[in-house]
């Protein structure tokens, strides 16, 4: 047995749950057509799934601290792949419905349990680093799932998206039964749930980081919300939506490696932070400007550069005083910016408007860094 988890099975499974958001998406018309459900029916799949998610990572990050790490996630990913399998035999679209919602409750191990285990097995800087790799992962990962999507509704239509996804869940499931370790620390006790809820809501760092986080996820969640009717009105034939991804994921790669570059030359993760708020700042004001033009995927790309930076270091750093119960408290911050990212959906699909909701993250974002020294004296 060795104490690290291997990198590039938890790459894999943080990844996941964004991946598996995103490759559903192209297929929603067609199972629309399919189960003969309204856009309106077809799209609550979709939505519903955040619901599902938010409790599956308060579930599994209870279990972690009370059964294990390798446990939780092997139990989730069980049931992400009853549920998968439950979607592509799916008769009518209520099955459908219930299906997709046990997939996002199994799902959400996926990010909770890696990113308690990593906690396990690394500290400070170190913890730093390792978080800054995988904010790689966690911008791409929407764009290969929607990219890939794409290909895969083409291809099999959307019982080809179903097989894929239940197949993706058979071989996580493999991978992690003989690789992944036990982290939990010797002798380590299930904190009480009502009783780190109360001390994280009680606590201002809590409240700013969660808000940072669902921030900055706003900003790539929105875009993916309405950049296909940015395209569609902008009518040009030599880019289009799906090819934006790569765009996005290079960024993202500029991003997570100047990260890496910057920690390792003694940069504090709060610069870098700071940094990101600048870049967020910087791409939401050319997306403002030119939101008629081509030219605002260059903002998006700045954005996404600000995310690889900034989201890995405000991960790493946000739960340092709750070492003791890393599972429980990392499934009470995943339920907070989840909510709050939601909100934050729901108000921007009112709008319609990408550049006005980055401008107003970028404010926010901006604020916070403002008021955040001085809340915690």
């Amino acid at each position: 047995m060795f104490r690290h988890p291997p990198l590039p099975l938890v790459i894999l499974l943080l990844s996941f749950p964004q991946i598996v958001e995103t490759i559903y998406s192209p297929a929603l018309p067609m199972i629309a057509s399919a189960y003969r459900a309204s856009p309106q029916q077809a799209a609550q799949t979709l939505s519903l799934w955040f619901v599902a998610f938010a409790f599956g990572v308060v579930a599994w990050g209870r279990l972690c601290d009370i059964a294990g790490r390798r446990p939780a996630l092997l139990g989730g990913l069980a049931l992400y792949a009853l549920g998968s399998v439950w979607a592509m035999m799916a008769g009518d679209f209520g099955q459908l419905l219930t299906a997709r919602l046990i997939s996002a409750f199994g799902a959400a191990v996926g990010s909770i349990v890696t990113q308690t285990a990593l906690r396990d097995s690394y500290r400070g800087t170190d913890l730093a680093r390792v978080f800054s790799l995988l904010g790689m992962a966690l911008a791409i990962s929407p764009a290969i799932g929607m990219f890939a999507g794409q290909e895969i509704a083409k291809l099999a239509g959307h019982q080809g998206v179903f097989a894929a996804l239940g197949l993706l869940a058979i071989a996580l499931l493999g991978l992690s039964l003989v690789f992944w370790p036990e982290t939990r620390p010797a002798g380590a006790r299930a904190a009480r749930l009502l009783l780190t809820l109360n001390d994280m809501l009680r606590d201002r760092d809590i409240w700013l980081n969660a808000a940072l986080i669902a921030i900055f996820n706003l900003t790539i969640f929105a875009y993916y919300q309405m950049g296909p009717f940015l395209f569609e009105a902008l009518k040009t034939r030599w880019f289009e939506f799906g090819e934006s991804g790569l765009v996005l994921a290079a960024a993202s790669l500029a991003g997570a490696l100047a990260n890496s570059a910057l920690l390792r030359r003694g940069w504090s993760a709060g610069h870098l932070v700071r940094l990101g708020v600048a870049l967020l700042a910087a791409g939401a004001g050319i997306v403002f400007i030119w939101s008629s033009s081509p030219v605002f995927m260059a903002g998006m790309a700045v954005i996404a550069t600000a995310y690889a930076l900034a989201i890995p270091n405000i991960l790493a750093g946000a739960l340092r005083n709750y070492t003791d119960r890393p599972g429980t408290a990392g499934a009470v911050l995943s339920l907070l910016y989840y909510n709050l990212l939601g909100l934050g959906l729901v108000a921007a699909g009112f709008g319609q408007r990408l550049d006005l909701v980055l401008v107003a993250c970028a404010m926010c974002a901006a604020l916070l860094m403002v008021i955040g020294p001085m809340i915690r004296r």
